[in-house]
């Protein structure tokens, strides 16, 4: 992780313990770091999987085998590697994430299908396979490590590890979910975003599980972004051991299906928010909020236009109420919309209605609002009762320092 902490950063919450869960850290030393880099996560046999990964068609083996595996259903094990995305890296790549599989597998006594692996880190240089069978008997033995330890250990340029933890009542019972997250550049989700992993206690169907993932990624983690990009790598996956013992949750209808659902959406938000808070070189946290649009799935477009637009983020970096660019950016979505019904606001303070700047706009207060940490831009199309929030964060000369030295 990188040393200067994001001025969004949030203190690691205190995440329960989820039974049927054991998290162990170690060096593997995939890149030159000191510190640990791989996340050997043990699944009590049984657990539910479900898993919403990148569409990027140059993803990585892992994701690939990820997409594949998760359709059967139950998990025993995951492994995260950080400092190298194992991505565009051919068949010595998938041979790297088999020998993986197969190598806690055969320690678990368990099908190859049921353990996911995830890399993240620089893309084009194949997984060591030496090093990570070695990292990997490290792990089997290591002694169990926290959830702020692996949080930590996912991370590349990261500033501060990211967790989030809810609870939903089930029938009589309280099921629980502690979640980490890793991501702070390449994020523009297309399905879903960076290495995100939710784990509860839950008895929930693979089946129901999977749906509620799906539904809750469009609102959470595919409404955020930092620059457009859709990394290689993203994945995010849910892990239910069924441990809490709550009449299970077989589908939509079942008891306790929404507030199970309502708590996995809450812990994914979470999450989100703090993947842009940590956005590399973000000084502010920006809210895109679209309503009038023809249909909910155009209002997301076109805040993601608005939040993509490197002319939109810079002037918040520079604190300036610039709401022509707020225009354009509508105007470039390809989505419907009409001049002349357009309406622009800053922080609850309508700067443009119906196509013109209004006759008594005030500035004052919208550039009070600029100053501040967190950032809220309204957008009214005008043509129906679609909308959609988007989050993102500023552009930042930080961004580019950052990135100009990535791979040193």
């Amino acid at each position: 992780m990188s040393d200067a902490v994001s001025p969004l950063a949030a203190p690691f919450p205190v995440l329960p313990p989820i039974e049927g869960v054991t998290v162990r850290t170690v060096r593997a030393g995939y890149k030159n770091w000191g510190r640990t880099d791989l996340t050997y996560v043990e699944l009590v046999e049984g657990t539910a999987v479900a898993g919403v990964f990148t569409r990027n068609v140059c993803c990585s083996s892992e994701v690939e085998l990820g997409r594949q595996n998760v359709a059967q259903g139950h998990a025993r094990a995951l492994i995260v590697n950080a400092g190298n995305s194992n991505a565009f890296t051919g068949y010595r790549g998938r041979e790297a994430v088999e020998a993986i599989m197969d190598q806690v597998s055969a320690h678990l006594g368990a099908p190859r299908e049921q353990v996911f692996v995830s890399s993240t880190g620089v893309i084009g240089v194949p997984l060591p396979k030496d090093k990570a069978r070695a990292g990997i008997e490290a792990a089997l033995v290591a002694a169990p490590a926290t959830w702020e330890d692996a949080a930590r250990t996912i991370g590349t340029t990261d500033t501060f590890p990211k967790g989030a933890t809810a609870t939903a009542v089930v029938g009589d019972k309280t099921v629980t979910l502690s979640a980490i997250i890793k991501g702070s550049g390449m994020i523009a989700p297309d399905m879903a975003t960076m290495l995100g992993y939710v784990f509860t206690d839950a008895d929930v169907s693979p089946a129901f599980l999977q749906q509620a993932l799906s539904a809750v990624n469009l609102r959470t983690f595919s409404c955020i972004t930092v620059d457009s990009d859709t990394s290689t790598s993203d994945t995010v996956l849910a892990f239910a051991t069924g441990k809490a013992g709550n009449v299970r949750i077989e589908n939509e209808n079942s008891t306790g299906a929404d507030a199970f659902a309502a708590a996995l959406e809450q812990v994914c938000r979470e999450l989100s928010h703090l993947v842009v808070k940590d956005g590399e070189g973000a000084q502010k946290f920006i809210a895109v909020h679209v309503s009038g649009a023809v249909s909910d799935a155009s209002a997301r477009r076109i805040g993601l236009a608005i939040a993509n637009s490197p002319l939109v983020k810079t002037a918040i970096a520079g604190e300036d109420a610039n709401w022509g660019r707020v225009v354009m950016a509508v105007g470039k979505a390809g989505e419907p919309a009409d001049r002349d019904r357009l309406s622009i606001g800053f922080g609850g303070t309508w700067a443009a209605r119906d196509g013109q700047p209004l006759a008594d706009y005030d500035e004052t207060p919208v550039a009070a609002h600029l100053k501040g940490r967190e950032i809220s831009i309204e957008v009214d199309i005008g043509l129906g009762d679609g909308q959609a929030t988007v989050w993102t964060c500023d552009l930042t000369h930080g961004y580019i320092a950052i990135n100009a030295d990535y791979r040193s």
